[in-house]
């Protein structure tokens, strides 16, 4: 597998767990030092134990939306990597970063920051019409 590919599996395996609200997934993806997280809103989390806590958070919020990515861009550097995407939150639109560092022969992620978008590059997806007409 190259390394843009592995990359890209390791971001794919940081929204899985995120969809699954898997915290076993979300801190095997984690890297173990220097890492922080911009969540929307929120101010910038450092340390593993304070960036786990808050997507224990976030993961155990019931009315939490699906976080979904799009848009996937990879640019490598030697042992760091960066994925540039779109995340749709309901119909919520977010530009994230996904900043990896190569540790160990795996990708760990060590910064994410995420933040709304207010222009859209690509239209979002059209949300399903309800039937209009009962079959009961």
């Amino acid at each position: 597998m190259s390394d843009e590919a592995s990359l890209l599996a390791a971001n794919a395996a940081y929204y899985r767990a995120f969809v699954a609200a898997d915290l076993d997934g979300m801190a095997a993806i984690w890297g173990d030092e220097e890492i922080c997280c911009i969540h929307p809103g929120w101010p910038p989390i450092f340390g593993r134990e304070q960036v786990l806590a808050s997507f224990r958070e976030i993961l155990r919020n019931p009315m939490q939306d699906p976080v979904l990515r799009r848009s996937e861009r990879a640019l490598l550097s030697g042992s760091e990597g960066r994925i540039v995407c779109i995340e749709m939150v309901g119909q919520a639109a977010l530009v994230a970063t996904n900043s990896f560092r190569l540790v160990d022969g795996a990708w760990r992620l060590v910064h994410h920051q995420a933040s709304p978008l207010m222009v859209q590059s690509e239209p979002p997806p059209t949300p399903q019409a309800p039937p209009t007409r009962s079959l009961h």
